[in-house]
């Protein structure tokens, strides 16, 4: 299977290639990033670099099984330094090394060296990375595929909506684009969803109850896109005979949300921009997994588009909450680099008698400001603008 391009991803490794800073990309497990250095590494190439100043250390490969302390890694990558000039050197899933960061730094106080490496879990935290790496690092997080990348794997162009249903429902993870059966589908997530369960959510944080833990992964995996608190999932599970605190479901979350598994979206005062603390959404990496794990709900349709649209949001650069305008709430204030933004998401706003449509845009017309407001649905009209709020395809959104 060819490659899928990356392009943002990789238009900033290209932006911080030998500047003296360890580049460090972070994701999910199986989400593209050892792709991703297979793709800058064929750049390198391609630009003149020489082979031989090229050094990948992958963790996870057979290859470097013996490689199992962070003496034995930097002497690993030591001993292959022979050549001449600047040295490009990868190494992926760093964070199975203990003490990595002690190879890292000794590998980069070589102005020669320009390192890369990659993490699935919470070793690799911008937290966590401030202190191990000194600062001196920048951090790339990584989703998988994009709708748009998801897209550019094909040769020919179907039905957006038809691919778009494919992209939910068999996943947005690359390896999938490689799947034909639903069988095949399943048996790759079971492996996935007990890989990072076990080794980057149980292993990590040391968790005894994975049943409750798997429980807490199912209530939140129904949940996407709802207000919730860890008071409302604890009686809701105690409730359902399975007593749990609050301090666990917490930790829970925060574990879950520190391997890359949920994305915490927290409130947005409009008004008196500030924010909040109570009230929270979650999101999920990848909508693939909850199918796998929940089956097809079809009245979830909205808050599954919800999720989409949050995640891309997140891979364009933005800073994402949810609005809070007096009593009314806006799906998504996005703010960037060039302002700020805001979204309001519906799978459709056709209806008899038109109250969707008037419903959904009395929220944006609520937040008095002049930034730019709009309503995302997979209704196939022309964008249109009403009173200043644009209505897009969210399809054709997805694709730009």
């Amino acid at each position: 299977m060819r490659f899928i391009d990356r392009p943002e991803y990789l238009a900033k490794l290209k932006g911080f290639k030998d500047k003296q800073l360890i580049k460090v990309v972070t994701g999910i497990r199986r989400c593209g990033k050892s792709t991703l250095l297979e793709l800058f590494k064929n750049y390198l190439v391609e630009s003149g670099i020489e082979s031989k100043n090229i050094i990948h250390v992958n963790l996870e490969s057979p290859d470097f099984f013996d490689v199992d302390d962070y003496k034995k890694l930097y002497d690993k990558i030591k001993s292959q330094l022979s050549a001449e000039g600047k040295k490009y050197i990868f190494i992926d899933e760093v964070q199975n090394i203990p003490d990595f960061q002690k190879a890292v730094n000794a590998l980069f106080i070589d102005p020669n060296n320009d390192l890369y490496i990659t993490g699935s879990n919470a070793f690799l935290l911008s937290g966590e990375l401030a202190t191990l790496l000194s600062g001196r690092y920048v951090e790339i997080k990584m989703l998988p595929l994009s709708f748009k990348e998801y897209i550019s794997a094909f040769e020919e162009m179907s039905d957006p909506a038809l691919r778009y249903r494919n992209y939910i429902v068999h996943g947005s993870f690359p390896y999938c684009l490689q799947l034909e059966s639903d069988d095949e589908r399943n048996s790759y997530y079971e492996g996935l969803y007990s890989s990072v369960l076990l080794k980057d959510v149980v292993a990590r944080y040391r968790i005894s109850d994975v049943l409750m833990l798997d429980s807490v992964i199912k209530y939140m995996f129904d949940n996407i896109g709802n207000l919730c608190s860890s008071t409302k999932i604890a009686n809701t599970m105690s409730s359902a005979g399975r007593k749990i605190s609050v301090r666990t479901v917490e930790n829970y979350l925060e574990a879950l949300s520190r391997s890359y598994v949920l994305y915490k979206a927290e409130r947005y005062d409009i008004k008196g921009r500030q924010y909040l603390t109570s009230g929270v959404k979650y999101y999920l990496c990848d909508i693939g997994l909850r199918y796998y794990l929940l089956g097809n709900k079809p009245a979830d349709i909205g808050h599954i588009l919800e999720n989409v649209v949050y995640l891309e949001l997140l891979r364009r650069g933005y800073k994402v909450y949810i609005g809070k305008t007096g009593t009314l709430e806006i799906d998504f204030v996005a703010i960037g680099n060039e302002g700020t933004e805001y979204y309001q998401v519906a799978y459709t706003v056709i209806d008899s008698d038109g109250s969707t449509l008037s419903r959904e845009l009395s929220l944006l017309e609520s937040v008095r400001d002049h930034n730019p407001k709009y309503l995302l649905t997979m209704d196939y009209s022309p964008v249109v603008s009403h009173n200043g709020i644009k209505q897009i395809n969210v399809l054709d959104w997805l694709m730009r």
